[in-house]
């Protein structure tokens, strides 16, 4: 396919020469979906954008409004930068993925006509090889590049749900509303509320990060506005993000014009979740048959660097092996059976991350704690969880075993962390701990992470401290008063100490509430640990029951 096409000085933006882009003819429309780190999206706009092509930002509605002030304020001017005209707020497993995804790519078509491609992007993708090499590549290869394999007859889908993601609606976040979530699921399946995939079409599956061509985008639009029954269908199917663009395009265009592979490098761990890449892989990743790679380190600054430049170079010759998945599989396996003679480059940074936070939520009385956390999910949207170091009942995602025990859980401490945190797709988390657990509190507070820590100390009455004794096993129904007089003071000291040796630390981010304290006198420490406002710190604070035994 030829197109002729004529270039502006604006379109070229910087380039030393007019003519290098006069001969190409793929103009690129990144969409980009994001969430957070401003700075870094400003940053991936501007290198994208720098050699003609352009770039449709979503925004997620739910994230912090200053942070999406800053990326307009830097990025308005860039005549190269759109912005998708509503924002919504996205959850993950849900259709406002895909109708975030649908606003920015309509964003693109409509404010750069001339693009030739809409290349699916996050703010942890950064290209692997040069423009120069990108440009060609496409130019090279007049397809649609976009994993759609069949839903039902592949194995894409290793363990879990998969009739059930779309013969039931799915109208609540598994993640934040697990509990309606699943009640749902149950009801549909107990009176049989099943419904049918449309007739015409055949399901596909495949990953989420698609280059596709102009004239499939615009299929797949007016396949929008035209199939309204599709469209519902799709809505309250669980994570449509894998199936929608898959389904509709191998609905739509032929399979002699689709390569059913993305070009972007990824990579899984054995417990399911997105391998990250850091300083060490520069060389892994140019020599792999990719474009644009997924998940850079927000600390792997110096691969940042390194690729920025690379993507901006000219004349670069890459050398493609694509060793990196039967690497990995070769370094693991040598790891599980006790011969890994050095440590694996892929954990070689093994902190929570430099832009994370960890607020960590210590409390002897675990229902107090546990009715506190509540309230500062619903006020702050952070997801929290609950016990996770002490309770093995702890509700937990499946994230390949890891999780499954006290004992797995003690000992990938920091591993556990950073899978929850992608898991959740958050900067920001929140735990539950008893005081006891000093060692873990030193480990996570020495992090490279912030660690916010709120001491929540409770008054101990005989009744407590009795019951105490028998959950932990000291006492029992048959012990004699006198026995019991012995050994609560002792219990009660053990408790104090266990405060005392928590001051002593001198952690930088400690905050105190006290049950004596007056109700006015939470609301700093809230407002501390929590980044908060005053008004949300102080419906926190007025937590019914808070301390009721």
């Amino acid at each position: 396919m030829f197109i002729q096409r004529v270039f502006t000085i604006n379109e070229v933006n910087n380039q030393e020469e007019y003519g290098v882009l006069v001969s190409k003819m793929a103009k690129i429309a990144f969409i980009l979906l994001c969430h957070k780190d401003p700075e870094a999206i400003i940053k991936q706009a501007r290198q994208l954008t720098a050699t003609g092509d352009c770039m449709a930002i979503h925004f997620d509605a739910s994230a912090d409004a200053d942070s999406y002030q800053r990326i307009r304020q830097a990025l308005d001017e860039n005549p190269n930068v759109t912005f998708a005209r509503k924002r919504i707020k996205c959850g993950w497993g849900e259709w406002s993925l895909v109708q975030a995804t649908l606003n920015a790519v309509e964003a693109a078509v409509e404010d750069f006509p001339r693009a030739t491609h809409f290349y699916m992007l996050s703010g942890d993708c950064m290209a692997i090889k040069s423009s120069e090499y990108v440009h060609q590549y496409l130019d090279d290869n007049d397809v649609d590049f976009i994993e759609s394999f069949d839903y039902f007859d592949s194995d894409w889908i290793k363990t879990g749900w998969k009739e059930e993601r779309l013969i039931y609606r799915h109208w609540f976040n598994e993640r934040t509303q697990k509990r309606c979530f699943y009640w749902m699921f149950q009801l549909q399946k107990r009176l049989g509320l099943t419904r049918e995939i449309p007739k015409d079409i055949q399901v596909q599956i495949g990953s989420q990060w698609w280059c596709l061509r102009r004239q499939t985008i615009e299929a797949v639009l007016e396949f929008k506005r035209q199939r309204r029954d599709v469209m519902r269908f799709f809505s309250t199917t669980w994570i449509p993000d894998e199936t929608f663009f898959q389904t509709i395009v191998r609905h739509l265009v032929p399979e002699a014009q689709i390569r059913t592979r993305t070009l972007t490098f990824l990579m899984f761990t054995d417990y399911g979740m997105p391998l990250t890449f850091y300083n060490d892989h520069y060389d892994l990743l140019l020599s792999q048959d990719y474009l644009f790679a997924r998940k850079i380190s927000p600390e792997a600054n110096e691969l940042k660097d390194r690729l920025g430049k690379l993507y901006a170079a000219r004349g670069v010759d890459f050398k493609i092996s694509a060793e990196g998945p039967s690497l990995f599989r070769f370094l693991t396996g040598r790891g599980r059976v006790g011969q890994r003679f050095a440590s694996r480059f892929w954990e070689t940074e093994s902190t929570l991350g430099r832009d994370r936070e960890l607020l960590i939520l210590v409390c002897k009385k675990w229902h107090v704690a546990k009715r506190l956390m509540g309230r500062i999910k619903q006020e702050t949207n952070i997801p929290a969880i609950d016990y996770l170091f002490h309770e093995e009942s702890t509700d937990l995602p499946d994230l390949g075993g890891i999780q499954a025990t006290i004992g797995k859980r003690h000992r990938h401490r920091r591993a556990l962390m950073r899978m929850l945190f992608d898991y959740f797709e958050t900067d920001r988390l929140a735990i539950c701990l008893d005081p006891s657990s000093l060692d873990l509190l030193h480990d996570f507070c020495g992090d490279r992470a912030v660690t916010r820590v709120l001491e929540v100390q409770c008054h101990f009455s005989d009744e407590y401290l009795t019951g105490h004794a028998m959950r932990i096993g000291l006492a029992g129904e048959k012990t004699p008063p006198d026995t019991l007089e012995r050994i609560l003071p002792t219990i009660r000291k053990d408790i104090v100490h266990e405060s005392d040796r928590i001051r002593d630390a001198e952690f930088e981010n400690h905050r105190r509430i006290r049950e004596v304290d007056e109700m006015d006198e939470y609301i700093d420490p809230l407002i501390s640990f929590l980044s908060i406002g005053p008004e949300a710190a102080q419906r926190i604070a007025q937590t019914e029951h808070l301390f009721a035994d």
